[in-house]
């Protein structure tokens, strides 16, 4: 009947409560165990995301290697480390996400869970001990009222037979009889406690049942149940933290199926002919002669070897031996800074990017430069923000740096003019490779003193013992018709645009340049273009360049319309 009316429970008695207090452990030992396997899970993640990031850095370009990334197929491999670099990141995001949302949430739910169990379970204990209590104290009732019972009934028997026998006392009939009397009240006492006490233990066993165990049950049973609904939320998030990056990974996917579509053989043929194309040309042929004759070439006007026709004369006079092109042995050992050791158009390729190299880092040092001027300027106008005095030594170092990076300059600049020279056209215009320093360059070539031996070089990338007689006399007409304005005395004087006053001292240690004072003041005859220079003029004798930020340009009102038209006028002409 009990079991009846407790049908949404689960359980009404002692044996299935234990069994309830078994359960509940195993789940949450349940928890603990998947809690384990996420986090192993998680740890397998982190271990995939780093191999993958070591194996995309060991893969990595070297910088000896930067040459191939003007190959195609070279930029699709190293897009493709790049995405596997993003790649191990997602992996180590779900990592992460496994960490935040699954482990710790289960291990504190976890302790929450031990918590309020042995809460219920305690509860549900205290309850049983008391209702046992209780019914110990009712069967000691019972006891009491049956002894009492069976003691009375006793002294009534007892009391009969006194009452029957002819020799016995009066007196003691009646003490037969008031025993008998005393017992039966004793029992009627004990019978009422019984009937109290059962009707208490009934009601409390009724509340036990019905009301107590019920609720712990309950309670324990909501437990089950969120514990249940909790695993179910973290078997969801599981496949959610990776449903979650499978749009980036698609992305990273899809970057390297791009770069391998971006792939273009044709242009890295292309790549391969730029990067090895020596500038020589093929030898003639030879001509057939009577075995009594000497063998001889006959090369191509337009060949290399031919371009220098006179220094092959002397080298066969002084026995030197002819060599093929094609079969041209390359020098072992450190490379000469001038890379002569490279074929013409090769060479020309590396001077010219040092060159731009070289003036990338003047133009660095001129922003410094210019920087701490200004900085300069403002410690003047307000002292009490710092001494100017201070910022000299600084800008002592990056004028020297300044003009040590020029005469580097100029020294690849005149080794690049020997290559682009081994084919001169009178009619073109010499060649300008810096934009800093094109006023300069137009100055006469002079005779270079810094390795750089003009036409000396071989096919095979070797210098001869002598500068041939070709070069000397070729150098020197060139050098009358290049020669700077400063020194041709017919050439007509450029007028003044204004005047400038030098606001720091600056030594013309360049061809070109003009030393001047602080203070001092000169004509303006040539705007800055842009390079940095300003070309001004002392007197009728002297005028050079100096640098636009060392000096304060007054223009006349119309110079600047008549300077600009005349810039674009030279530059037409050019």
């Amino acid at each position: 009947m009990v079991e009846e009316k407790m049908g949404g429970c689960w359980s009404q008695t002692k044996d299935q409560f234990d069994n309830l207090e078994k359960h509940t452990q195993w789940g949450i030992d349940f928890v603990e165990k998947y809690t384990k396997f996420v986090k192993e899970r998680s740890e397998i993640e982190l271990n995939y995301a780093r191999q993958i990031r070591n194996l995309s850095k060991k893969y990595q370009p070297k910088k000896k290697e930067e040459d191939e990334n003007k190959y195609t197929w070279c930029r699709a491999f190293h897009s493709t480390l790049n995405e596997l670099n993003d790649y191990a990141g997602q992996h180590e995001l779900i990592a992460e996400n496994m960490m935040s949302q699954i482990i710790a949430e289960l291990t504190r739910y976890a302790q929450e869970v031990k918590t309020e169990r042995k809460s219920h379970f305690h509860d549900g204990r205290k309850a049983q001990q008391q209702i046992e209590a209780s019914w110990k104290q009712l069967e000691s009732c019972k006891r009491k009222f049956e002894r009492d019972c069976k003691e009375a009934d006793r002294a009534q028997q007892y009391f009969e037979k006194m009452d029957a026998d002819i020799n016995v006392t009066k007196a003691d009939v009646e003490k037969a009889r008031q025993q008998a009397q005393m017992r039966h009240q004793m029992a009627s006492d004990s019978k009422n406690e019984y009937s109290s006490y059962l009707q208490k233990f009934n009601q409390e066993q009724n509340e036990h049942y019905y009301t107590i165990i019920p609720n712990v049950f309950q309670k324990i049973q909501a437990m089950e149940e969120k514990r249940i609904e909790r695993m179910g939320e973290s078997l969801k998030t599981f496949a959610e933290v990776d449903r979650q990056i499978l749009p980036i990974i698609g992305k990273c996917l899809d970057g390297i199926t791009q770069v391998a579509e971006s792939i273009e053989p044709k242009n890295d043929s292309s790549q391969v002919i730029e990067s090895y194309k020596s500038g020589f040309e093929p030898p003639g042929d030879v001509e057939f002669e009577d075995y009594g004759q000497a063998m001889k070439r006959t090369v191509s006007e337009t060949s290399l070897t031919n371009s220098r026709s006179d220094n092959k004369a002397d080298r066969s006079s002084k026995g030197k031996s002819k060599t093929l092109w094609p079969f041209i042995k390359k020098n072992k050992g450190s490379n000469p800074e001038d890379f002569s050791h490279l074929p013409p158009e090769q060479r020309r390729k590396k001077l010219q990017a040092k060159i731009d190299d070289i003036n990338k880092d003047i133009q660095k040092e001129m922003d410094q430069r210019d920087a701490l001027t200004k900085m300069k300027e403002v410690y003047i106008k307000n002292p009490q923000m710092g001494d100017p005095n201070s910022v000299d030594p600084r800008l002592a170092e990056i004028a020297h740096n300044i003009e040590k990076l020029q005469a580097e300059a100029q020294k690849f600049e005149g080794w690049l003019a020997e290559v682009e020279g081994r084919m001169p056209v009178k009619s073109d215009p010499p060649r300008r490779t810096s934009t800093l320093y094109e006023t300069q360059n137009s100055t006469p070539p002079t005779t270079n003193n810094n390795n750089c031996a003009q036409d000396r070089e071989s096919p095979d990338g070797s210098y001869t013992e002598e500068p041939s007689s070709e070069v000397q006399s070729k150098v020197q007409p060139e050098t009358a018709e290049s020669g700077d304005e400063f020194d041709d005395p017919d050439e007509e004087m450029l007028p003044t645009i204004g005047t400038c006053k030098a606001l720091y001292p600056f030594e013309g240690v360049n061809e070109g340049t003009i030393s001047v004072t602080e203070g001092e003041l000169l004509y303006v005859i040539e705007e800055d273009k842009g390079d940095g220079w300003t070309r001004v003029r002392r007197n009728e004798e002297e005028e050079g360049y100096v640098p636009t930020s060392y000096v304060e340009v007054f223009l006349d009102s119309n110079a600047k319309d008549v300077f600009s038209w005349r810039r674009v006028f030279l530059s037409e002409d050019s």
